[in-house]
């Protein structure tokens, strides 16, 4: 599919209005229409699911596309899924907590997701009324139940990022929602919750809020995952393998495709086989052999990288290319220009 070959930008894509009748007009519409919808701009949607293989880079992606959110002028809040938050280092501030960290940058909120600390908030977001949350939720057998229910923990994090994008009345305090999700095993294990809750809860507020959820997130025109690889075999096919349970399994739209740490080709393919057998024909004691093992190196290195993304371009989404900064460290400045990947 069409690829969006983005090396530190992207597309520029008219931005569409909103129209308040949008979802009664979905109803009818086919496939292709939707599909044609869902190459609107990644920043037009409401609710943006950051998803990868441990070690690919997700978190410094998420961080990239909530600035480049905040740039556009959107409210936009980046909430970090239970795990070592890494975002303060990116953007040197103080570390993230539960609480809801203001103008981090100019429009950009961020917080930490763990379970406690989001089940108090969601159910006081949705309950309204403090007596009314302690009498349901810190009733002693109530809790017991609560924590022996496989994945409500879980929902109590991804609900509250939900909430903020969408509560059941009034306007939203965000724009966009941006949540850098656990590895691949954990995210996918989150957004099945909704779909659990749907199909055995009884009707109430739980089965309500869930079923928003889903409508949210089945929406490609409000909501979109984007799936974070690495150009290496192992990320590549697990990618494959998420995209399949995210299309089959939950019918929820992927977005965008971020290919993260591309080097440069410095090797046309086909001069690739001199520099693999370079080291092979000079002698140990040739002063150019360090220099050819390292060529050999970054031609095999290349190779795997091209193999890989054409495992990728087996995933229907546009891809974004973002380079390899070759560096121990991500900050401010780097962050900066990753997020120009992202940008209107």
């Amino acid at each position: 599919m069409g690829r969006d070959d983005t090396s530190l930008g992207s597309r520029q894509l008219a931005k569409r209005p909103r129209d308040p009748d949008a979802k009664g007009k979905r109803a009818g519409k086919t496939l292709e229409a939707l599909l044609e919808e869902a190459t609107m701009h990644l920043l037009d949607r409401r609710f943006l699911f950051v998803v990868g293989k441990g070690g690919v880079g997700k978190s410094a992606v998420a961080t990239a596309i909530a600035l480049a959110a905040a740039k556009d002028g959107k409210r936009t809040l980046l909430a970090i899924v239970e795990s070592k938050e890494r975002v303060s280092s990116f953007l040197d501030i103080p570390p993230i907590g539960t609480e809801i960290s203001r103008q981090v940058r100019p429009n950009l909120d961020t917080v930490l997701l763990t379970p406690k600390a989001a089940l108090e908030e969601y159910g006081m977001m949705v309950l309204k009324v403090r007596t009314l949350y302690k009498l349901i939720f810190e009733n002693r057998l109530v809790r017991s139940f609560i924590d022996g229910v496989p994945g409500l923990a879980a929902w109590s994090m991804l609900g509250k990022a939900f909430f903020h994008s969408s509560p059941p009345s009034g306007e939203p305090e965000y724009d966009v929602v941006v949540v850098d999700a656990q590895a691949t095993g954990h995210a996918l294990e989150m957004l099945r919750v909704p779909l659990v809750i749907q199909k055995l809860a009884p009707p109430g507020l739980l089965r309500r809020e869930a079923d928003r959820a889903i409508a949210l997130f089945k929406d490609p025109t409000e909501s979109a995952i984007v799936l974070v690889a690495l150009p290496e075999d192992m990320p590549a096919n697990e990618t494959l393998e998420l995209h399949a349970a995210l299309r089959d399994e939950l019918q929820f739209p992927v977005g965008r495709l971020v290919v993260n740490r591309v080097l440069p080709e410095l090797f046309p393919a086909e001069e690739r086989p001199i520099f693999e057998a370079l080291p092979g024909k000079l002698g140990e004691d040739s002063p150019a052999i360090h220099l050819a093992r390292a060529g050999r190196a970054r031609a095999l290195r290349e190779e795997v990288q091209r193999s890989s993304i054409r495992i990728l371009d087996a995933i229907p989404a546009a891809k974004i290319f973002l380079k390899d900064f070759i560096s121990p460290e991500l900050g401010p400045a780097e962050l900066d220009e990753l997020s120009l990947a992202f940008a209107r």
